[in-house]
C-alpha cells in the first residue's frame, strides 16, 4: 500500500469509522482525513455524525443529500430488471455501495484527495463492492481499507479510540448489526447467527407482525412509465416520495420481509433479515405488468438477463462493461411497459388483482372462450403436427 497524504473517508458516525480518524492520521501517517457521510434516506440526523467527525481529527466533514439520486438513478433501474438476487433478495443495501464509492471518488477529485478509505472488514460483500466500484470510476485512486488490516477485535478498536479521546460506546442494548436506506434495512449476528433461530419480533421497523395489521385489505394502484413506477392511486409522485408512500402502505400490511441464507461474494453463506416494503412491491407489480407487454420470447430471455443483472449487482459489479450492455437491452424492453397494475394488500401478501395498458397484447378476442372467439380452430391440428414433428421422428427412431 503506497503512502496517501489526503483521504476521503466514508463515514457513519459508528465506532469503527469513527477509529478510522485518528488511525489513518497516526498509523499510516494521512495528513487530512476529509469524511464523507451519504444520506439515502435512512432517517437518521447526520448533523450530529459531520460535527462528531470534526471532533475526532477531520478537517472537512461532508455530508451528502444523495436520496434522490439513488432512487432514480440505482433503485429504479433494478426494479426495470426485475433484480432479485438468489431470486428472493432486491439488493437494496448493495444498490447503496456503487453510489456512495460515486460519491468518495467525486469527492476525492473536487478536495484534490489522492486516495478514499472505507471501514469495511475482510469478511463482507461491502468491502468488494467499494473497492471494485472505485477502480472502475478512478483506477488511479488508493484505496484504504483500516479495519480490514489493523487486526483488532471491537474491544481493542474501543480502546484504541479511547486513546484519542473517542468515547466508548454505551452498552449496546441490541446485538444486531442494522444497515438502513430509503430502500430499507438489513438486520444481521447476534442470535440470528443460529438459522434455526426465529427473529424476534422487535427487530423490524419497517413492517408489522401480521397480528397488528388491518383485518380489511388495502387495495393499491401502481402506474409505470416504460418500467419506471410514476405514481400511486393515480396520483402523481416523485421518486422519493413513491418508494416512501409504498414502503408506508406495504409495511402497514406486514409485506416486505425476507429471512434467508444468502451466498455471500467471499465464499461463506449468511443468515440475513431483510425488510424491503416498497421495493419488493414494486418489482412484484413490474414484472407482472411485463406479462402484459412484453412478448413470449422477450420475456423468458429477460429473465436469464435478470439473474446475471442481479449478480452484478450483489458482486460489486455496477460499473462494470457487461452490466452497461444489459442495461441497454433492459431499456430497450422497457419501450412498452406502461400501465397499471392493481394490488391487494393484506395480512402479509402482496396479491396482484388487477393489469391494464395501452401497449398490452392481451386480445380478448383470441383468449376468450365465449361467442365473440375469433381463433382459428381448425389451424391447430396443422399447427401440432408440425410442432410434433421432431418428437415424432425421435419416437419412430428409438423405438424401430
Amino acid at each position: 500500500m503506497g503512502r496517501a497524504t489526503k483521504v476521503v473517508l466514508a463515514y457513519s458516525g459508528g465506532v469503527d469509522t469513527t477509529v478510522c480518524i485518528p488511525y489513518l492520521k497516526n498509523e499510516w501517517g494521512v495528513e487530512e482525513v476529509i469524511t464523507l457521510a451519504a444520506d439515502l434516506g435512512q432517517g437518521e440526523e447526520l448533523g450530529p455524525i459531520k460535527e462528531k467527525a470534526l471532533k475526532y481529527g477531520a478537517s472537512e466533514s461532508l455530508v451528502a443529500d444523495a436520496t434522490e439520486v439513488f432512487v432514480k438513478d440505482y433503485a429504479f433501474p433494478a426494479i426495470q430488471a426485475n433484480a432479485l438476487y438468489e431470486n428472493r433478495y432486491p439488493l437494496s443495501t448493495a444498490l447503496a455501495r456503487p453510489l456512495i464509492a460515486k460519491l468518495l471518488v467525486d469527492a476525492a477529485d473536487k478536495y484534490g484527495a489522492d486516495a478514499v478509505a472505507h471501514g469495511c472488514t475482510g469478511k463482507g460483500n461491502d468491502q468488494v463492492r467499494f473497492d471494485v466500484s472505485i477502480a472502475a470510476l478512478n483506477p488511479d485512486l488508493k484505496v484504504l481499507a483500516p479495519a480490514r488490516e489493523w487486526g483488532m477485535s471491537r474491544e481493542q478498536t474501543i480502546e484504541y479510540g479511547e486513546r484519542f479521546g473517542i468515547p466508548a460506546p454505551v452498552k449496546k442494548s441490541s446485538p444486531y448489526s442494522i444497515d438502513r436506506n430509503l430502500l430499507g434495512r438489513s438486520i444481521e449476528a447476534g442470535p440470528l447467527e443460529d438459522p434455526w433461530t426465529e427473529p424476534l419480533e422487535e427487530i423490524f421497523v419497517m413492517t408489522k407482525a401480521i397480528a397488528d395489521t388491518p383485518d380489511e385489505p388495502e387495495y393499491v394502484e401502481i402506474t409505470f412509465t416504460q418500467g419506471l413506477p410514476t405514481a400511486v392511486n393515480g396520483k402523481a409522485l416523485d421518486p422519493v416520495a413513491l418508494v416512501s408512500e409504498l414502503n408506508t402502505l406495504a409495511g402497514r400490511h406486514g409485506i416486505g420481509r425476507i429471512d434467508m441464507v444468502e451466498n455471500r461474494l467471499v465464499g461463506i453463506k449468511s443468515r440475513e433479515i431483510y425488510e424491503t416494503p416498497a421495493l419488493l412491491l414494486l418489482i412484484h407489480a413490474h414484472r407482472d405488468l411485463e406479462s402484459l407487454t412484453l412478448t413470449k420470447d422477450v420475456t423468458l430471455y429477460k429473465r436469464g438477463i435478470e439473474e446475471t443483472y442481479s449478480q452484478l449487482i450483489y458482486n460489486g459489479l455496477w460499473y462494470h462493461p457487461l452490466k452497461d450492455a444489459l442495461d441497454a437491452f433492459i431499456i430497450k424492453t422497457q419501450e412498452q411497459v406502461s400501465g397499471t397494475v392493481r394490488v391487494k394488500l393484506f395480512k402479509g401478501n402482496a396479491t396482484i388483482v388487477g393489469r391494464q395498458s395501452e401497449q398490452s397484447l392481451y386480445t380478448p378476442d383470441l383468449a376468450t372462450y365465449g361467442a365473440d372467439d375469433q381463433f382459428d380452430h381448425k389451424a391447430a391440428e396443422g399447427f401440432i403436427y408440425v410442432w410434433g414433428l421432431p418428437t415424432r421422428v425421435w419416437s419412430q427412431k428409438l423405438r424401430g
